[in-house]
């Protein structure tokens, strides 16, 4: 077994573990951090698949910028037990029924997955960002320019509606 072996089976255990650990949790601000850890063992993962500009992305924008205003809302909500409402059986019965039919699914497409030929991992350069702003500028320019177009609107239509009167 060599060393992205153990490293790949570490960072699944670690993301596992704190994806149940993060349901499991009674409070939300620890489920928030139960979160960002899941959110660094996949950046383990980016790292081993040679990912490295994904890893900091995630890093940075999920694991920093998303889960501390996660993080910020759930404290200013102030969950309490006291003022949680009561749950409908309904509510539960849907929620038994959604679990039960993804966990069908997942057995089903776990079924169709041929045991014999195993995943081998290639160490191209696929995952670098000179190969991901090349693919970017040429293959995809014209939907990457127009999804700036949009975020800019997006900003300039936030900034107006925040503006006071």
């Amino acid at each position: 077994m060599g060393i992205t072996t153990i490293a790949f089976i570490l960072l699944s255990l670690m993301a596992i573990g704190s994806a149940v650990m993060m349901i499991s949790s009674k409070s939300p601000v620890h489920s928030v951090l139960w979160l960002i850890v899941v959110f660094f063992a996949i950046s383990g993962h980016y790292i081993l698949l040679n990912a490295q500009f994904l890893a900091i992305v995630n890093i940075i924008v999920y694991a920093g910028a998303i889960m501390v205003l996660f993080l910020f809302v759930v404290m200013l909500m102030n969950l309490n037990a006291e003022t949680e409402p009561i749950k409908n059986y309904r509510l539960r019965l849907i929620g038994i029924l959604s679990g039960g039919s993804l966990l069908l699914v997942l057995i089903a497409a776990m079924m169709k997955i041929d045991v014999a030929q195993p995943v081998l991992m290639s160490t191209g350069d696929s995952g670098l960002i000179k190969v991901l702003g090349h693919a970017l500028f040429t293959n995809y320019v014209l939907p990457f320019e127009i999804s700036s177009v949009l975020f800019l609107s997006a900003m300039i239509g936030a900034v107006i509606i925040g503006k006071k009167e």
